[in-house]
């Protein structure tokens, strides 16, 4: 898998004197069973939370309901100062959620995908020549133009990987990243990850295993 670019040539994000995330109180529930209560932290540049947990803990649900996609039933969590249910459409493209399901088109390109991402991620339709570079960073030149629905799932997950490096969010709500993918793909997304936080983004990712990421006053949330 070809290099990726020095993390500290990374393009910063304007300065910003709110945190990007700030959770109080939250508590959440599944059916009758609580998943979770009373948590809370912020995230402000550069800042990165570690979700762990058994499976069933509320990793996942945690993240949704971060991305506005599942109501709390007690506390709230604000994203760029405004509540998460509430955000902007305008404002949705400062926020990447990646989760369990890829959200990729089965009939569709690992190239057309990565264009349709695109379009959602930057409010822009990719220019010419833009999509092969990702291609080429994640190994995925040869599939380009393969169908999804025949990618094994280390490439699905790569090409889950490409629309994170091309992505201009400055919030990363990532679901157990390294999963599917082999020793280069782990450590290309470590290297991307440590680049968005160098550059002033911020991340919350729900892993079972070691990020390698250095990022000073990271918190570490076990549910």
């Amino acid at each position: 898998m070809p290099a990726v670019p020095d993390p500290g040539k990374a393009t910063g994000f304007d300065a910003l004197t709110q945190p990007l995330l700030q959770v109080q109180s939250l508590g959440l529930q599944r059916g009758e069973r609580r998943l979770f209560r009373n948590l809370n932290f912020s995230l402000g540049q550069g800042g990165l939370a570690v979700v762990r947990g058994a499976n069933g803990a509320g990793k996942t649900s945690l993240l949704r309901a971060l991305a506005g996609l599942a109501q709390p039933i007690e506390g709230q969590a604000h994203l760029f100062g405004v509540a998460a249910r509430r955000l902007a459409s305008a404002d949705r493209q400062r926020l990447l959620y990646l989760g369990h399901a890829e959200g990729l088109k089965q009939d569709l390109s690992v190239r057309e995908n990565l264009i349709f991402w695109a379009g959602l991620d930057t409010g822009r339709a990719p220019r010419a020549g833009e999509i092969d570079p990702l291609l080429e960073q994640v190994d995925l030149t040869a599939a380009g133009d393969r169908l999804v629905r025949h990618l094994s799932a280390g490439q699905r997950r790569r090409t889950v990987l490409a629309r994170m490096i091309h992505s201009p969010a400055e919030l990363w709500l990532l679901d157990e990243p390294l999963t599917n993918l082999d020793e280069a793909g782990r450590t290309l997304v470590r290297q991307r990850l440590q680049a968005h936080l160098q550059a002033g983004g911020a991340a919350v990712v729900a892993t079972h295993t070691s990020l390698g990421v250095d990022a000073p006053g990271s918190v570490e949330i076990a549910l």
